[in-house]
């Protein structure tokens, strides 16, 4: 588990955002509900998680936080039946956008919550970050759906739930070393709410048969186990925005596992999406010490080592300053 902490976290988000794209390719193939498809992968990924987490106690102790770590399970299991339930209704396209508003309500809570600002550059890249998700879930060629009331308010539902889990996580992994525990917990909670939520609303089948269980598998495998370690271990090293708009790569990545494995054909204005959101994610996700000192405010020097006695030429005065205390960004 060190060896993680000393990769990039934008390569671990990146990372677990291309796990979780194809959870809609998998979702697919099984043929199944989106309360069933909820359940089994979240059932199906205990096997493998619980002797993770319990070799993980064994060497860094037992998990804090775990109540907030169930929350956050309960949150992403309403987030996958509403989200299933929102593209019945209104479309694929739509219900992407919708469940997306994460990218500005965890930066939203952050600054709520611990006073993080977002930055102006991530302020000007949303709207087309936004628009860049629309056109890559193909909300261009779709209608309205079924019942487009009832499916937006579903798809907003869902996205507030994604984005309550998104910052639970986030929360909850700071200063912690676990990172089999944590998913393990949340996917308690996960597949307790998908079962409140899917099996009266949408009905859960048991038996869906063993081929769907294959596919069920391979989604768990790698929507829930490996996608959300990768994320859980990145979102608390990284600020509240960047970690949002990296996992805004999921519907670009999907379309491009869908051409590469169901042999979908994605349009112009598809593709045309796929690039606005790319650029959007570089220009709202450069790192800091990539801009230039002009683009800086004050607040935003990086900090010298400490011990370093910061002086200025004040030739008016004919003195030198004293030493200046690091402010926090």
């Amino acid at each position: 588990m060190e060896a993680v902490r000393r990769i990039d976290p934008r390569l671990l988000a990146i990372a677990g955002a291309a796990f979780i794209s194809v959870s809609a390719i998998l979702f697919r193939l099984s043929g199944v509900s989106s309360g069933t498809a909820a359940l089994f992968r979240c059932a199906l990924a205990l096997p493998v998680l619980a002797p993770l987490a319990l070799w993980e106690r064994r060497r860094a102790g037992p998990r804090r936080r775990a109540a907030v770590d169930v929350a956050a399970g309960l949150l992403l299991g309403a987030d996958l039946v509403l989200w299933g339930a929102s593209i019945e209704r209104v479309g694929a396209g739509i219900a992407t956008v919708l469940v997306n508003v994460q990218v500005v309500v965890v930066p939203l809570l952050a600054f709520a919550v611990s006073g993080e600002r977002p930055s102006r550059r991530f302020a000007f890249a949303v709207p087309v970050m936004l628009a860049g998700v629309a056109l890559a879930g193909g909300l261009a060629g779709h209608g309205t759906g079924s019942d487009p009331v009832a499916g937006i308010a579903f798809g907003t539902a869902a996205g507030a739930a994604y984005a309550g889990y998104l910052f639970l996580t986030r929360v909850a992994g700071r200063g912690q070393r676990h990172r089999a525990q944590p998913v393990l917990l949340s996917t308690c909670g996960a597949g307790a709410m998908a079962v409140a939520l899917g099996a009266p609303w949408q009905g859960v089948d048991l038996t869906p048969g063993w081929a769907a269980l294959g596919w069920l598998a391979a989604l768990s495998m790698t929507g829930q186990v490996c996608g959300w370690m990768l994320i859980g271990a990145a979102l608390p090293r990284l600020r509240a925005e960047e970690g949002g708009t990296l996992l805004l790569l999921q519907p670009v990545l999907a379309v491009a596992f869908g051409a590469a494995v169901l042999g979908e054909r994605p349009g112009i204005v598809q593709i045309a999406g796929c690039a606005l959101v790319l650029a959007a994610v570089r220009l709202a996700g450069r790192p800091r010490a990539e801009r230039s000192e002009g683009e800086r405010s004050e607040g935003e020097r990086a900090p010298s080592p400490p011990g370093t006695v910061h002086r200025r030429d004040d030739s008016a005065a004919g003195t030198a300053a004293r030493p200046r205390v690091g402010s926090r960004t």
